[in-house]
């Protein structure tokens, strides 16, 4: 069961989210959790993962691996090693993964990372193919997406109508967030060849959603409505239901703040004066916890559980789980199987690397 597997405190505080932001309460775990299980240790700042349907875990670690554990334990030889034009810098580097929903039977793997031209950096988006534990035939689906030493986004998520989303910061040019033209600040649509699908809200263009910062969360509940999280300036990190050309106001407004005559879309939640730095995001989707979004915090050093009303547009509680257990986190992932899979990123500059960092829990 999910709920045994997040913390080993006796005590759980959360919080209920009212207008004030201030209710908050103590809750009794009365069966102490499991601690989590270490499927994985000595990884190098580990972005993203996913669970292919044989059971293999793949992970992208920023410096450039493609890393797999299976049979419980990691490979310690990449399936693949990104070189040349490749350039890991700052926040850019190795980034988003993504499995095809035929990946047994085609092997494709989605791909998001940062690489150098002519003294620039950009990033893009390319389709591998997987033969045993080896990737090769790269293919680029979307390139020249700006890119620089922080905002690079970088999350890939095929969502339940097939195509391929991909969150993408402001590489540092706020401006380019409200640019319709640029692919920076922005939750992008594609096919999985690389195609703009035709009921994109911009036609002819791969821009899904804009006026974002730093995205680098993606999840769908049982109703198939998006959400995605994104880093705030100065705090107010924000988790936001994406709407089809939703526009989100970076960089003319930032968490409840409004602005009269505009039609800029305000989260869900919000985290206030208090930084999270929210990165992966997934919905649990069986067991005592069904229904909740699981947020991996960086600067937060903490799980967030948030739970929703009915119509999953008002927050009704959050917990804090793990609080700074094992440090900052990077992506949180539920496999088909109902496990909760979740990754460290201590070694990413901004942290304090403890022991085996960086690592892989399964909850």
């Amino acid at each position: 069961m999910i709920s045994k597997n997040f913390s080993t405190l006796s005590y759980l505080t959360t919080w209920d989210w009212n207008q004030n932001h201030s209710l908050f309460h103590i809750y009794d775990l009365q069966n102490p959790p499991l601690q989590p299980q270490i499927i994985g240790e000595d990884l190098s700042v580990p972005w993203a993962m996913e669970v292919s349907e044989d059971g293999r875990l793949f992970i992208t670690e920023r410096g450039g691996n493609l890393r797999v554990v299976e049979y419980g334990m990691l490979n310690p030889v990449p399936v693949h090693a990104f070189g040349t034009p490749f350039v890991s810098s700052g926040e850019g580097g190795l980034m988003g993964l993504a499995l095809d929903s035929n990946f047994l039977s085609n092997g494709y793997i989605y791909l998001m990372y940062t690489y150098g031209e002519d003294g620039r950096l950009f990033n893009r988006v390319v389709r591998m193919r997987v033969e045993g534990n080896a990737a090769s035939e790269e293919e680029i689906l979307l390139d020249r997406i700006p890119a620089g030493p922080s905002h690079n986004g970088g999350r890939l998520k095929i969502g339940p109508d097939g195509y391929l989303y991909i969150t993408t910061g402001d590489a540092g040019d706020r401006n380019l967030s409200q640019d319709r033209n640029s692919l920076a600040g922005k939750i992008l649509r594609i096919g999985t060849d690389g195609s703009i699908p035709s009921d994109n809200p911009f036609p002819g263009s791969t821009v899904y959603a804009l006026g974002l910062r730093n995205p680098q969360g993606l999840a769908w509940n049982d109703n198939n409505v998006l959400y995605a999280s994104d880093h705030g300036d100065r705090a107010h990190d924000e988790i936001n239901i994406i709407q089809p050309g939703g526009n989100y106001g970076w960089p003319l407004v930032t968490g409840d703040e409004e602005m009269p005559e505009s039609n800029f879309i305000r989260p869900v939640i919000q985290s206030g004066d208090t930084t999270w730095a929210p990165a992966g995001i997934t919905f649990v989707t069986d067991g005592p916890r069904k229904g909740q979004l699981l947020v991996a915090t960086l600067r937060g050093n903490v799980l967030l559980a948030i739970t929703f009303d009915e119509t999953g547009t008002q927050v009704v509680q959050v917990e804090r789980l793990l609080e700074n257990d094992y440090g900052r986190l990077r992506d949180v992932y539920e496999a088909m199987d109902g496990s909760v899979y979740l990754s460290t990123s201590n070694k990413d500059g901004r942290g304090l690397p403890n022991p085996g960092d960086d690592k892989i829990l399964r909850l």
